[in-house]
């Protein structure tokens, strides 16, 4: 029964998420918003919401495990396995923006400013405030290079006629999907955990993370269909800065988070490893099936490595 309620959660928390970025464009582009803020924060931070909604849901119920394994876990998911698959399946990926050049620091900065909170083993308050600040500058970042966002917005929202009414209704409901999502996944992954003997760490490590990625994946493959290089991977760095900004800012706001390098480093430097590959890759502008073969195989060691206890 709990697998069943842990994928119902999982599947309300993503198609609320997806409700809450699609009316929020409406809005946004009702008010005459230009697409950069749109593409900047709502696909961005849009798309790290089911994230947000399961660490802070964690880290309110006192997780701090599931909080910070769901963020780590998600970067690694978001870098290793979404670009590995979109770098193997597409014909051709070729990015006009220099992303080594203006982008790739984003996604070493915030780790290692994570590394740095992180080392007397706990995050807490005030450090989460400071991660929330590390994000308005990153938006501050982007404000510099706005006209590269303008095909990160679904113009054919544009085309319909504005409704308040049924906007704002959608909007509560992706909202209550998503906080209502976030609780039960919490609660039934932590079930899941005690029933096959493992901890909550590696369920909210390759669980929770991977479901709470898909919204990434979705709008890569979108992206990748239409050639949209540039979207596919300044998506998974937002996304990864939202990640490790908001989304464990928040939860450090909510309830101090303890990491424990002794017990997860592995995991760590799987997320790591993951992000200094993505600067390789940017920098020598290797966007082909070698170098998402090289990102399958960390996903691979970091699964292997927390599913060892199964086999």
């Amino acid at each position: 029964m709990e697998y069943i309620i842990f994928i119902a959660s999982m599947a309300a928390l993503i198609y609320g998420a997806n409700h809450i970025i699609v009316e929020s464009e409406r809005i946004a582009l009702h008010f005459n918003i230009s697409s950069f803020v749109i593409g900047a924060t709502l696909i961005a931070i849009g798309t790290s919401l089911p994230e947000l909604a399961a660490s802070v849901a964690a880290s309110s119920a006192g997780k701090s495990d599931m909080a910070v394994a769901n963020v780590l876990g998600s970067v690694t998911f978001n870098i290793s396995l979404i670009l590995g698959i979109i770098f193997l399946v597409s014909k051709k990926i070729n990015p006009t923006r220099d992303l080594f050049k203006t982008d790739s620091a984003w996604s070493l900065f915030p780790l290692m400013v994570f590394f740095i909170m992180s080392y007397d083993g706990e995050i807490g308050t005030f450090e989460g405030f400071l991660f929330l600040l590390l994000m308005v500058g990153y938006l501050l970042f982007l404000s510099k290079d706005a006209k590269n966002f303008e095909e990160e917005v679904d113009r054919s929202l544009v085309k319909e006629k504005f409704n308040w009414t049924k906007t704002l209704i959608l909007l509560l409901i992706g909202f209550a999907l998503v906080i209502g999502g976030a609780n039960y996944t919490i609660e039934s992954a932590s079930a899941i955990a005690r029933s096959l003997g493992v901890t909550e760490w590696v369920i909210s490590l390759i669980l929770i993370a991977f479901g709470t990625s898909l919204p990434e994946l979705v709008v890569s493959i979108a992206a990748a269909r239409k050639n949209n290089a540039d979207m596919i991977i300044g998506n998974i760095i937002g996304s990864n800065v939202a990640n490790f900004t908001i989304v464990l800012g928040s939860a450090a706001i909510v309830n101090p988070l303890n990491v424990d390098f002794s017990k997860y480093g592995y995991d760590i430097l799987c997320a790591g490893t993951a992000s200094i590959m993505l600067v390789f890759i940017t920098a020598n502008k290797l966007y082909n099936k070698s170098a998402g073969i090289g990102l399958l195989v960390i996903i691979a060691l970091m699964l292997q490595n927390s599913l060892k206890p199964f086999f």
